[in-house]
């Protein structure tokens, strides 16, 4: 079946008409062989020419996806193995989206992929091992990212939403030009929704679909760079082009409820993350170190899932709050240390009284590095050169974080 709309600027195909009507997750990761991609060398030797094109976390963060100029491999976090390798004879893959830890992954080709451009949106079924389903589009993919119900396609000035099951367009939603392919959604089953850029420079749309309820929150004066919601969608981080701030919002009334401070140079921030019990934010950049900050938002219960509240419910908290910060924000605020000239920072710039990292670690400079927490007080970075990161901080004192594992993944069998 094709599906195509000159209201639309793509088409649709799957080899059955329709999705499978189960569960996309009913599977976990296998390792057959599919019919149209090749198995490579059991191990890569320092001469194998593989380059490494993206890296992204699945949604639960237990594990990662690599493209690479021959396909994409997968990784567990813990332990740290390689899992799954898929090599093509035609190209790799720049865009390598996982559904948690299922057997549905999303597949987008590189500029060099003869059979998968960069226009097409593959969503492969390693069980069955076959495509069921592909998107066309007039432009390149800038991004995708899953739900178990949903299938939302980054372009540079759209967003398209479509239903799993059946790949029906849902809602199509204008955006500035995106070429990050910036795009955040929430992952509780309770509570649709997503956050992209707006239409003005340093907005943000967030889209509350269970509420049928859009919000537009200016977070900073440049453009955005970065962004991330929490699992229930609840609490939005941003930083900008300038990379020096990181803003803590609200997304039920666009209530900014902190603000952090990575440095006061300009840098370019490549990922933030909050962890499950929203009590601490990652942040790497170019300048080669990953910051810890802490923060003093309010959550329900002590862990992630006492902080899955119903949508309708959850509004209502925030409609409740929205008034007073203090019901936002824990008692136990000033973890991050700030400056000891902050008494007069109606006279100083505004940097001498912003909050900083609570605890850092080091990686090389100029090199894209993406991180995300781990259990127990961990933090977990991967780099585009190819390196894997496991490092610990101390939750009461803060400092500089020890690494306790590292592994040079692009080399593992």
């Amino acid at each position: 079946m094709t599906v195509a709309s000159s209201a639309m600027s793509s088409s649709v195909s799957t080899s059955q008409g329709m999705l499978p009507s189960a569960s996309p997750g009913a599977h976990g990761l296998n390792s057959g062989v599919p019919s149209s991609f090749s198995q490579s060398a059991p191990e890569f030797n320092d001469t194998d020419k593989t380059g490494l094109l993206s890296v992204s976390w699945n949604q639960d963060h237990a594990c990662f996806a690599a493209g690479t100029t021959h396909g994409f491999r997968i990784y567990s976090c813990d332990p740290f193995k390689e899992i799954l390798r898929r090599d093509l004879k035609c190209g790799g893959f720049g865009i390598v989206e996982m559904l948690f830890r299922s057997n549905i992954l999303a597949l987008v080709g590189a500029g060099t992929n003869a059979q998968y451009p960069p226009s097409k949106v593959i969503i492969w079924d390693d069980y069955e091992r076959r495509c069921i389903g592909e998107f066309s589009f007039r432009s390149d993919v800038r991004a995708v990212k899953l739900r178990r119900d949903r299938i939302v396609v980054v372009v540079e000035h759209k967003i398209y939403v479509y239903n799993f099951m059946d790949l029906k367009l849902l809602q199509q939603i204008e955006t500035l030009a995106n070429p990050r392919g910036l795009c955040c959604l929430s992952h509780h089953s309770n509570t649709f929704v997503l956050a992209c850029p707006g239409l003005q420079r340093g907005q943000i749309r967030v889209e509350h679909f269970g509420l049928n309820m859009t919000k537009l929150i200016k977070t900073h004066d440049s453009h955005v760079a970065c962004l991330t919601l929490t699992m229930d969608g609840l609490l939005l981080a941003t930083a900008s082009t300038k990379g020096t701030l990181i803003r803590i919002f609200n997304t039920m009334d666009g209530t900014r409820l902190q603000e952090v401070r990575r440095g006061s140079d300009n840098a370019e921030i490549y990922s933030i993350a909050l962890s499950p019990n929203v009590k601490w934010l990652a942040v790497s950049s170019e300048k080669g170190t990953v910051h810890i900050f802490s923060l003093r938002v309010r959550v329900v219960g002590e862990d992630s899932s006492n902080h899955s509240i119903a949508a309708q419910g959850s509004a209502s908290f925030y409609r409740n709050s929205s008034n007073s910060l203090d019901a936002l924000l824990s008692p136990n605020a000033g973890a991050n240390p700030g400056s000891s000239l902050s008494f007069m920072k109606g006279f100083l710039p505004k940097y001498f009284s912003s909050e900083w990292s609570f605890a850092q670690f080091r990686v090389p400079e100029d090199i894209q590095f993406f991180a995300t927490f781990g259990s127990q007080n961990t933090v977990m970075i991967v780099g585009m050169d190819g390196s894997f990161y496991r490092c610990g901080f101390d939750h009461l004192n803060g400092g500089e974080m020890l690494q306790q594992e590292y592994h040079s993944f692009l080399k593992s069998s």
